[in-house]
């Protein structure tokens, strides 16, 4: 008479292993490419607002912001914005063609020591005092389409 057995083999445990490492192997990258593109809002939503607060500074000084003191500096010296709200990107402020008074380029660049870095298809983005949005991967290719969603 046999006796019956209770369990699982070491054939059928090592079976859920390749199973569960094939899925891992193919959900990882793709979890990983969705939080990078999620990330991304964080440099579009702080350049929409810099653009907003840059509107309140011409009215009030006549000129646009447009040094990093500027920047950084908590109003009324300045904007108030060191970097982007969960510090994924640097900021940086230049002044337009025509000077302060006409114009002003907000730039957020991926921050390479935060993991947004890795983005390769959107490791810049721009806004002007036009409203004018780009964005550049990291050979400087525009991919503005791609980017500014």
């Amino acid at each position: 008479m046999r006796k019956m057995m209770y369990g699982v083999t070491l054939i059928e445990l090592m079976i859920v292993v390749v199973i569960l490492a094939i899925i891992v192997g193919f959900g990882v990258p793709g979890y990983r490419q969705y939080v990078m593109r999620a990330n991304r809002a964080d440099a579009t939503t702080t350049l929409l607002r810099i653009a907003a607060a840059q509107e309140r500074w011409f009215i009030a000084n006549g000129a646009y912001a447009t040094t990093a003191g500027e920047l950084t500096n908590a109003p009324p010296a300045g904007l108030g914005f060191a970097s982007t709200e969960r510090g994924y990107y640097n900021l940086g402020v230049a002044a337009g063609a025509g000077g302060p008074a006409v114009g002003y380029t907000v730039t957020a660049t991926a921050d390479a020591g935060e993991r947004q870095a890795d983005d390769a298809d959107c490791q810049s983005f721009t806004i002007n005092e036009r409203g004018q949005r780009t964005a550049a991967n990291g050979g400087g290719a525009d991919t503005t389409e791609d980017c500014w969603r």
